[in-house]
């Protein structure tokens, strides 16, 4: 009998001197541990592309390790208890490190804490899906990675001490499990996870080698294999399928209002602040003078302009938009004092935000913040202001098709086309209408407000004076009637320089066009006059505007011919102006005319199916009576009351035939049984009536042609209610 047979193992064989199998596996468990926190350390850095890595690294260092170092300090004691000791130490470790919230001198989590915890863990997962990446670096938002890493590093580790499978890689699938979940979330965002996915290739390579029982030299030999198959994946990666086309998951989320507004717009308070022009809104600290952006208005009813834009949070970070040309850097330190509503005001094409939780729009132009109560409060805006060259704006061409516009705008359609008619180009035709704006009518704080489509027209008829409120929405119609996308953009003049720093008032509030053009993205246009008076020195004239200027003068700017008070639409001005002059007497007539035509088939087709329908009910007296009025009716006599009921079979018989007799005579006795001996009948008696009737119907129809039957049908008798011939 073998040592074998007895069950017992045979004796260790000695490897190599001082050096013995158990020294070996310990030497193993202790370099498996370590690999396992590196995997799901690794796993965890997937969320590269979700937070800016100065807040990722923490989180991900303190998860990996902590775990591993439990687990190998509770591996002798029971797992339920090691689990128990696990769960404690994670919830202080995120009250203490993400929340800094404890309580009994950091032993226990607070409860804000504790429901920090839970409410992260349960919502994070949308939030992250509706944040323009790096997302912020909240507590609400890491909490879920250092969970997960957590775990994963929990469960290596503990695969590693206490399971003895055959499966060497095992410890490794919870990190892979993090890293896979990490993907959908990162998909287009900073920095590449290529090298992320090599370092686990070859961690799972390291953690396969040191798990079985070779020797330190065979080992040691594994390591370049685990590090060219490191290498090979992060090849390998970019080829995949995914790689290519990686699924995202936000387009499967529908954005939520972040940013909740106050239901008075913008270009409804220009007026309201002119009016008032010395309240103090906020400070710029900024190396240049620009104009500052609030809010873009892109959809007009012909009635107001309002905002299609939706907003998603930011931890910092602005997507940029079509413009790739030559710009110029603007840093901002922005101090809210009296501005109102959640709009943050900023320079054109922001890049980075600090300092304050901010929302941005989808096109990345716009910042508003979900906090109220925002006065004294500062924020940092890096912004990269456009400055595309003479070429490119001669030569740009619009973005597409502007939105459909509102009925009734032939006036703006005709004054547009005038004063444009010299223009080669869109962009011609945009500074002739600038330009035109500028010399034609007159700047009046005083003007009454409103952007209706009957207060411009007034506007550009009539008065010829107003705020940028109409400049900038009359450009934006006139613009459309052209075909070239506008929109109008509320906003504020550089302000006051005092020190450095520039105060804006109430009083520089501001609203300008902008038209959008194709790698050029929105392009600003000011039709509004310069002011007079000590504020005009705080405006930016901007080389655009006056490059713009020359051009319309020497394309034949139509400044020097304004038309007179009482603008017609120009013959052919399109179908606008036809619309405008009201439709035509023939139009009119043949509408009135197809109606009450149509009114009356329609009459003709369902009064008689409900008359039918009327007399086949009441009592069975009643009923008996519907029935003889239908035959009446469907012979055409519904008119002629002096008819027995004899004379009716008759002419029945010659119109159709002897065999109709057999149903007119019987029901015509039903009749006068009915009518003249005044006796009550039973349901059967009506029953009977009816089906004599409607086999009266049937041989009518069939002896009578199909054109025949049309025209009685369309003849106005049909509608009458004619009383039924007499019974004898």
């Amino acid at each position: 009998m073998t040592m074998t047979d007895t069950g017992l193992r045979p004796p260790a064989v000695d490897s190599g001197p001082g050096t013995t199998m158990g020294d070996r596996r310990g030497g193993a468990s202790v370099a498996a541990v370590v690999l396992v926190a590196g995997l799901a350390g690794a796993g965890g850095w997937g969320f590269r592309g979700v937070f800016d890595p100065a807040d990722l690294l923490p989180v991900v260092a303190v998860a990996a390790v902590v775990p591993v170092l439990l687990s190998v300090l509770t591996r002798k004691r029971p797992l339920w208890l090691s689990l128990l000791a696990q769960v404690a130490v994670w919830s202080v470790t995120v009250s203490a490190t993400l929340f800094h919230a404890t309580a009994l001198g950091g032993y226990l989590p607070s409860p804000e804490a504790l429901s920090g915890i839970v409410s992260g863990l349960l919502n994070s997962w949308r939030a992250l899906l509706t944040t323009i990446r790096p997302a912020p670096g909240e507590p609400r938002l890491l909490v879920v990675v250092h969970f997960l890493v957590w775990l994963a590093a929990l469960a290596g580790a503990e695969i590693v001490l206490r399971s003895r499978t055959r499966v060497r890689a095992l410890p490794a699938l919870p990190a892979l499990a993090v890293f896979a979940i990490a993907l959908p979330f990162g998909v287009d965002g900073q920095g590449s996870v290529m090298p992320v996915a090599g370092a686990l290739v070859a961690l799972v390579a390291a953690l396969a080698i040191v798990g079985g029982d070779r020797g330190r030299v065979r080992v040691l030999a594994g390591v370049p294999v685990a590090a060219v198959l490191g290498l090979v994946g992060v090849l390998l990666a970019p080829l995949l399928p995914i790689g290519r086309e990686p699924y995202d998951p936000r387009t499967l989320i529908d954005q939520p209002a972040v940013v909740p507004f106050d239901s008075v717009s913008p270009l409804d308070r220009v007026s309201a602040w002119l009016q008032v022009p010395t309240t103090p809104l906020f400070t710029v600290k900024a190396s240049r003078p620009e104009y500052w952006r609030l809010a873009v208005l892109d959809r007009y009813d012909g009635v107001r302009w309002s905002s299609s834009a939706r907003f998603q949070t930011t931890g910092g970070r602005v997507p940029s938009g079509p413009y790739r040309g030559r710009y110029e850097l603007v840093e901002q330190t922005v101090t809210l004092e009296g501005l109102p509503g959640s709009r943050l005001p900023a320079a054109d094409r922001p890049v980075a935000v600090s300092g304050i939780g901010v929302a941005v729009d989808g096109a990345g132009s716009l910042l508003a913040t979900a906090r109220e109560g925002t006065a004294g409060r500062s924020y940092r805006v890096t912004s990269h202001v456009p400055r595309p060259t003479t070429e490119q704006r001669r030569e740009a061409v619009p973005a597409g098709a502007p939105p459909a516009l509102p009925p009734k705008t032939g006036v703006l359609r005709s004054l547009a086309q005038r004063v444009t008619r010299n223009a080669r180009s869109p962009y011609q035709q945009a500074s002739l209408l600038e330009h035109y704006l500028r010399t034609s009518e007159r700047y009046d704080v005083k003007s009454p407000p409103g952007h209706a489509l009957a207060a411009l027209e007034y506007f550009l008829r009539t008065t010829h004076s107003g705020t940028s409120e109409q400049f900038a929405a009359s450009f934006a119609l006139l613009a459309r009637t052209l075909g070239l996308p506008s929109r109008v953009v509320v906003g504020f003049r550089p302000g006051t320089p005092r020190d450095g720093t520039f105060q804006v008032l109430s009083g520089d509030v501001l609203a300008w066009p902008e038209i959008e053009f194709e790698d050029l993205g929105w392009m600003a246009f000011d039709p509004t006059p310069e002011r007079s008076g000590p504020q005009a020195t705080h405006d930016v004239v901007s080389t655009a505007v006056k490059e713009r200027r020359q051009l319309a003068e020497q394309i034949g700017g139509t400044s020097a011919r304004k038309p007179g008070p009482s603008v017609t639409p120009a013959p052919g001005g399109g179908d606008d102006a036809a619309r405008s002059r009201g439709p035509s007497t023939v139009l009119v007539m043949s509408s009135v005319v197809g109606v009450a035509l149509l009114l009356y088939m329609l009459a003709v087709a369902v009064v008689p199916v409900l008359r039918r329908g009327r007399r086949r009910r009441g009592s069975p007296e009643e009923r008996v009576l519907g029935a003889w009025r239908q035959v009446c009716e469907d012979l055409g006599l519904a008119g002629e009351t002096s008819l027995t009921a004899s004379e009716v079979s008759e002419r029945a018989v010659r119109r159709v035939g002897p065999e109709i007799s057999a149903h007119i005579v019987p029901l015509g006795e039903l009749l006068n049984f009915v009518e003249f001996a005044g006796r009550k009948v039973g349901p059967e008696a009506a029953e009977e009536a009816w089906r004599r009737s409607d086999e009266a119907r049937r041989l009518l129809r069939r002896g009578t042609p199909p054109l025949i039957r049309v025209a009685r049908r369309l003849h106005p008798r049909s509608l009458r209610r004619g009383k039924p011939a007499q019974g004898s």
